[in-house]
This record gives structure tokens, C-alpha cells and sequence, in this order.
């Protein structure tokens, strides 16, 4: 079929729309009408060539949309079924049979391979152009940056029809990786401290979280006072713009000493060698921004040596087929109002979202692609 989508020819090169063919659903497949989509900084770091997507090549790594058309052996949706694009996974690998499908061995290929990976058709992409060349698509198993998108069956998550699929897409991704990072990785106790460096989509998603558990202090850290704000708004018992203030002095005179989590939301290796030493003795630094590739950062082993665990998390953890229906069940108590971090721009406004992003005016950039209903 035909579809209308946004084409990176190589790296650091433009968003191009182009008419391309993508093949009907195979086995296991899903055919999705994409009626939205987020906009991520993954998505402009692969533009960027931080991540090895072969290009030229469909990104998009957000979308939600309306079940088209399923192919063989798919059960678990059917046309017309309302849909988030969760990450694609093996399903065969250790790690997947353990139920940890954000960690599943072969996620590298999964998300950047750029073809399918299962099927009659593994090794080929469903996309192609008008002069039958193909291209990469299947980015992070979705390619949402397009008319219509064809996912993997264990990839979607079905979502009730009553909210708004315009604001879900961020769901698979950005917003639901800092909120897991809380609720699967920090796991703070009553009483606890949480720092959260960073408060774009991602930490303030993050913040949004830890408003839903027993953490006593939350402390939100960045260098725009209009994000700060709606930090406070959603749930930070304090924030601290680090512009102005030094990261470990502002942890250790609001807590008492140093946090017991800290997420760094940023990626900057600047930030994450000070955030690390506001983490004390048994105290979790948590990794969740993603820096360029190749970054590596120091600790002091002494510090270190002395209970600090440091871990990284990957899209929030658990599964999509949990995080997700999870934080739209907070969302409809009002416990999780997500939908005040999102900007809708028109699909043919790509690089005017992206650029409201960099200026900080937009938290999350969502990209209008289609009615519900059409």
C-alpha cells in the first residue's frame, strides 16, 4: 500500500515526506493507521547518527493509532481496536521468558536493525520507494513517522476507546521510561528521598511517579524555571535550578545529607559525574537519559566502593503490556496528568515541533497525523 512518511537520507540530514510502499501485514504482524505520534530526542539522536539505524531510513518511535488490518496468527487485536506501539521484543531470548522485555538479548536489532527480524520476510524491510529501492523502517518496530506503521503483534498494547489516542503515543516511549524508572527501578520506601536531574518529558514523567509513592522528598533539578514550575505543580516537594545552584550542596542542605535515588533525565556525562555523588552510602544512582554514543563517564571509587549501586534502565522496564494501561488507569484518576506536558503540531510541522522542543517551550512534541475516526 501507499503511505505518506517522513525519510531520513543520511545522517544529519532533513525530515523529507516521500510516497512510499509498505508491504501488507505477514505473520504476526499488525497493520496500524497512526493517528499520532511523539516526537523524542532517540528519534533526533539517530538523525544525529548517535544510534546505528542504516540510513536512509523511516524514524518514529511514539504512535498510536487504529488497527488497519492483522496478519496471519494474530489474536490479540482486530481492526478498529485503538492502539499504542509498545517496543518490539524476541520473545525467545532468557530475558523475554523471565518477562524483562525491555531487556531482551537481542533489543539492539530489535529497535535499530532496520528490517524485519521474524517471518518468511526476516532480513527485508516492508518499506520501499517509488523506484523499488528499500529502506530502513521497522525503528524501534514502528516507524511511526508515517501514515501507517507495521508493527509486531507483541509490540501493541490495546487502549480503551474513551481516551484520547492524540495523547497516548508518548506512552511508548519518553514519558512512560521516566515514570518506570520510579516505579520498576527506584521503588522508594516510605519516608525516602528521590532526585530527579533533568525535567523534560522524561523526568517530569518521572516526577509524576514519585508523586504515587510513599517518597517523602522529591526533588526536581533543571536549568529552565517554566519546567521547574510545572515540576512543582506535579508533585516536587522542591526544585532547584542548577544553573544556579551546585547539585550535591542543594541535595545535602534539603535532605540532610545525601538522596537515596537519584535519576539522572539529562544524558550530559557533565551531570551525571556531579549527580553521582549525591547518592550516599546504600544509596541507587539510576541512568536514564541516553548520552551520545561511545560517552563514558568516571566515579570515585571510594564513594562508590562504600553501598553505591549504579544502574541504567531501559524504557522504564516491566513490559509495555503492563507500564502502559498502569499509568492510563492513573491518568483517568487524575493521579498521572501527562496530557499537560504534550503540544500537538500538524504532520507537515515536523521541523517547527522539533524546534519549539530545543527551545524549551514544548515538553513533548506530538505530531497530528490522522482522526480517530477517518
Amino acid at each position: 500500500m501507499k503511505i505518506d512518511a517522513y525519510v531520513v537520507e543520511g545522517i544529519n540530514r532533513p525530515f523529507t515526506r516521500e510516497e512510499l510502499t509498505l508491504d501488507e501485514p505477514g505473520p504476526g504482524e499488525v497493520l496500524v493507521r497512526v493517528v499520532a505520534t511523539g516526537v523524542c530526542h532517540t528519534d533526533l539522536n539517530t538523525q544525529g547518527g548517535d544510534m546505528p539505524l542504516p540510513l536512509p531510513g523511516v524514524l518514529g518511535h511514539e504512535g498510536s493509532g487504529v488497527v488497519e488490518s492483522v496478519g496471519e496468527g494474530v489474536t490479540s487485536v482486530a481492526p478498529g481496536d485503538h492502539v499504542i506501539m509498545g517496543w518490539p521484543w524476541c520473545g525467545e531470548c532468557r530475558n523475554c521468558v523471565r518477562g524483562e522485555h525491555r531487556y531482551c538479548l537481542n533489543i539492539g536489532a530489535e529497535l535499530l536493525a532496520g528490517v524485519r527480524l521474524h517471518g518468511p520476510d526476516a532480513g527485508s524491510s516492508a518499506y520501499t520507494r517509488a523506484d523499488g529501492t528499500p529502506l530502513s523502517g521497522h525503528f524501534f518496530g514502528q516507524s511511526s513517522f508515517a501514515t501507517y506503521s507495521l508493527t509486531r503483534e507483541n509490540a501493541v498494547v490495546k487502549v480503551d476507546k474513551d481516551v484520547d489516542l492524540e495523547l497516548l503515543g508518548p506512552l511508548a516511549c519518553g514519558i512512560t521510561t521516566g515514570a518506570g524508572a520510579v516505579f520498576n527501578t527506584a521503588q522508594p520506601e516510605p519516608g525516602e528521598s528521590i532526585v530527579i536531574i533533568g525535567a523534560g518529558a522524561v523526568g517530569l514523567g518521572a516526577v509524576m511517579a514519585a508523586r504515587n509513592t510513599p517518597a517523602a522528598t522529591i526533588i526536581a533539578m533543571d536549568l529552565q524555571d517554566s519546567r521547574l514550575e510545572l515540576a512543582r505543580e506535579f508533585g516536587a516537594t522542591h526544585t532547584v535550578n542548577t544553573g544556579e545552584r551546585d547539585i550535591v550542596g542543594a541535595v545535602n542542605e534539603i535532605c540532610g545529607g545525601p538522596a537515596d535515588y537519584v535519576l539522572d533525565c539529562t544524558g550530559s556525562i557533565r551531570v551525571i559525574e556531579q549527580a553521582a555523588d549525591a547518592v550516599g552510602l546504600l544509596g541507587t544512582f539510576i541512568l536514564v537519559g541516553g548520552a551520545p554514543a561511545e560517552a563514558r563517564f568516571s566515579l570515585d571509587h571510594l564513594r562508590a566502593l562504600w553501598g553505591k549501586k549504579v544502574v541504567g534502565t531501559l524504557g522504564g522496564g516491566s513490559t509495555s503490556q503492563q507500564l502502559i494501561p498502569a499509568l492510563i488507569a492513573l491518568y483517568k484518576q487524575g493521579r498521572f496528568p501527562f496530557d499537560r506536558l504534550i503540544t500537538t503540531y500538524g504532520f507537515d510541522e515536523i521541523d517547527r515541533a522539533i524546534a519549539d522542543a530545543h527551545e524549551g517551550g514544548t515538553v513533548k512534541a506530538v505530531l497530528r497525523i490522522a482522526d480517530a475516526d477517518q
